[in-house]
């Protein structure tokens, strides 16, 4: 591949996540998805969070950024309809949370016109001191909904965990409830709604969904059944892309044909989440600007993919999947005697993909010492052999310690 493919490959990379032409405008004309949405304003589309009642825009922000020092992002995102705000006591060690906060303490008035959701992980225990801070942080006394963050098993939402919510529920601090999940996902799903869903507690549920999963008979069940309980769906890792790499010929093209139409290959990417109708919405991190009005630009616009560019994105994530974690963590646990193969994958997609290594690392260092001791020299035969995406699940182990430990 030449250096004028590579420098093609960044340039699509930018277009797709930053500056692009808003997506019914002729990819030919000079003209940024930020001047096409002062030049001609359109409402962001909503949709009805599960039973919530509540219509939240199908573009929420997430704040897995340096928020602190991006309040004129988080202004402009709420110029631009994205009312959904999305952080965690995870990111940034709180730091997240502090710049939503410092956001409303500045604008108290824009409070009321935020969907603010805020997450714990399981690990840690201690609840109720640990929500207050998140709240203190966030310079609010109620968030919109709460999740437990990240869980790949039911059995982590214990009892007191159910408690915790119910009784912040009842003192008007938490309005509504549910859980993250990037692993395990199609049982989850299935395991909530089986409970009863909102009857149960679980109004909302954040998960990975995106071309590389969405056809797959499982997760369409599990999303079938979810609604039908009446919860809540917002997507997450939507782009759900392997390594960046050397751009394929048959990248390069699916890019162009996208361009010729308007939008990006990322900016489709998104189409095709949101013609899933029962996800609400959907959760990107998006720290600047470009990325910002991109997605946006994406969102307001109506224009439906083709079958043929449908099936352009379906093989593309064919290609594109062997070098990406479809969350199916159950399996590899099963084979490696307990190793959590998706979580590495995880702190290696947060390096590689996202490239915030301090990400990828600090996602590896929650693992305990003893586990990631193991990493590099567990047997990972049968795990590569019972894989759907055929990972090099050996070789990609051996590059996380070398890398993140």
């Amino acid at each position: 591949m030449s250096d004028s493919d590579t420098s093609r490959r960044a340039f699509l990379k930018t277009l797709g996540l930053g500056a692009a032409a808003v997506a019914a405008a002729p990819a030919a004309a000079a003209f940024s998805a930020g001047e096409a949405l002062a030049a001609a304003p359109a409402a962001m589309p909503k949709r009805i969070l599960g039973k919530t009642g509540v219509e939240v825009p199908v573009l929420a922000l997430g704040g897995m950024f340096d928020t602190i020092n991006n309040q004129l992002l988080l202004r402009q995102a709420l110029n631009w309809g994205v009312t959904y705000w999305d952080t965690a006591e995870y990111y940034g060690r709180g730091q997240s949370e502090e710049g939503f906060g410092r956001f409303f303490g500045k604008n108290p008035d824009r409070r009321k016109d935020v969907f603010l959701v805020t997450k714990l992980t399981p690990k840690g225990g201690d609840f109720p001191a640990r929500f207050e801070k998140s709240l203190a942080r966030l310079q609010t006394g109620y968030v919109d909904l709460f999740f437990i963050h990240g869980i790949d098993s039911m059995s982590q939402l214990t009892p007191d965990m159910r408690a915790f919510a119910a009784q912040m529920k009842a003192a008007g601090k938490i309005r509504h409830f549910g859980f993250s999940t990037h692993a395990n996902m199609e049982d989850l799903l299935q395991a909530a709604a089986k409970e009863g869903g909102p009857a149960a507690g679980f109004d909302v549920i954040m998960h990975t969904y995106n071309t590389t999963v969405m056809h797959k008979p499982a997760m369409q069940a599990a999303i079938d059944a979810s609604a039908k309980a009446g919860i809540g769906l917002v997507a997450m890792k939507t782009q759900g892309m392997g390594p960046a790499t050397a751009p394929t010929p048959a990248e390069i093209k699916v890019s162009e044909q996208f361009l010729k139409r308007g939008f990006t290959d990322k900016q489709a990417r998104l189409k095709a989440v949101w013609e899933e109708k029962r996800v609400a919405s959907i959760c990107s991190q998006m720290p600047s600007i470009s990325i910002l009005s991109a997605n946006v630009a994406a969102a307001r616009d109506q224009t439906a993919l083709s079958s043929a560019e449908r099936g352009a994105l379906f093989e593309l994530a064919s290609a594109e999947c062997t070098g990406y974690c479809g969350g199916c963590g159950s399996i590899c646990q099963s084979a490696t005697g307990g190793l959590p193969v998706n979580h590495v994958m995880r702190s290696l997609m947060y390096h590689r993909e996202y490239e915030e290594p301090r990400l990828g690392r600090a996602t590896f260092a929650e693992l305990p010492e003893a586990v990631r001791g193991r990493l590099a020299q567990a047997d990972y035969a049968k795990a590569e052999a019972a894989c759907p995406h055929k990972l090099a699940i050996a070789k990609l182990m051996r590059e996380a310690v070398e890398t993140l430990a």
